[in-house]
C-alpha cells in the first residue's frame, strides 16, 4: 500500500469516527451534541507541554551546532564536497529548530491567553446574571431562564 493510500483511509477514519461524536451510532450528530469543549484545564497542561518542549529544545536542538559548523569548515578547507553539505545541512537545522521553538511559544502564549480570556468572559457573564439588590420573600435568587437564554444565542 503507498503512502497516499494509507493517508487517505487514515482520513477517512478520522471523518468517520468525528460524524458520530454524539456517540448515537448516527452519522449526523444530534443538534447540539457535536460541540467541541475543552476545559481550563486542558488547555494549561497543552500550553505547559508546549511550554517545557520550548525550554528542551532551545537548548538541545542546539546542541551540535557548533561542532557541526566546525566540521564542516575543516571538510570545505580540506577539499571535501561534503563539508560544504554539512554546512548546508547545518544551516537548514538551524532554521527548523527556530521555526519549531516558534511554533511551541505560539501555541503556549495562545492557550494562555484563550485560558485567561474565556475566564474573563465568563466572569462578565457571572456579573451579569447576578441578582442585584434584594431577592423577593419565597424565592430563591434564581436568574430567570429567559436572561439567561440570551448568552446562547
Amino acid at each position: 500500500m503507498s503512502f497516499e493510500d494509507e493517508w487517505a483511509a487514515q482520513k477517512a477514519a478520522v471523518s468517520m469516527r468525528l460524524n458520530k461524536a454524539d456517540s448515537t451510532g448516527s452519522s449526523t450528530p444530534a443538534k447540539g451534541s457535536g460541540d467541541y469543549v475543552v476545559e481550563d484545564d486542558d488547555l494549561g497542561e497543552i500550553g505547559h507541554a508546549a511550554h517545557g518542549l520550548f525550554n528542551g529544545l532551545e537548548s538541545a536542538g542546539k546542541h551540535a551546532n557548533a561542532a557541526s559548523e566546525t566540521a564542516g569548515t575543516s571538510l570545505k578547507g580540506d577539499g571535501f564536497d561534503s563539508g560544504a553539505a554539512l554546512t548546508e545541512v547545518n544551516k537548514t537545522w538551524e532554521t527548523q529548530v527556530k521555526t519549531l521553538l516558534q511554533a511551541c511559544a505560539h501555541i503556549s502564549n495562545h492557550l494562555n491567553y484563550t485560558k485567561k480570556s474565556n475566564k474573563a468572559e465568563d466572569d462578565w457573564i457571572a456579573a451579569q446574571l447576578r441578582i442585584v439588590g434584594p431577592v423577593v420573600p419565597g424565592r430563591d435568587g434564581a436568574v430567570s431562564a429567559s436572561q439567561i437564554d440570551k448568552y446562547f444565542r
